[in-house]
């Protein structure tokens, strides 16, 4: 994460919030009195905090181990070709 000071981010301010939208690159901005703060679009913000949520699941979290376990181990769900077929739409 880049990292610039308020008179940088002032100076720049529009160039920063494009790359902060456009490239979705949170910015770290360091005020005069040394206090940090983050900038960051509106949707990774979002996508921040539905991740937090998945973590914090216990429940949710035990079912992705068990599935990433029995994928490891080839021992996932296998549907059947008329499964497949339906899925495509064939």
């Amino acid at each position: 994460m880049d990292s610039i000071s308020i008179n940088q981010f002032y100076d720049q301010f529009q160039d920063y919030i494009d790359v902060v939208l456009n490239y979705h690159q949170p910015l770290k901005v360091t005020g005069q009195n040394g206090a940090d703060f983050i900038v960051i679009s509106a949707e990774d913000w979002e996508q921040n905090q539905e991740t937090f949520y998945v973590s914090q699941n216990t429940d949710l979290m035990q079912q992705i181990a068990k599935s990433l376990a029995t994928h490891r181990n080839s021992q996932g769900y296998h549907p059947s070709t008329q499964e497949i077929d339906e899925i495509l739409g064939i």
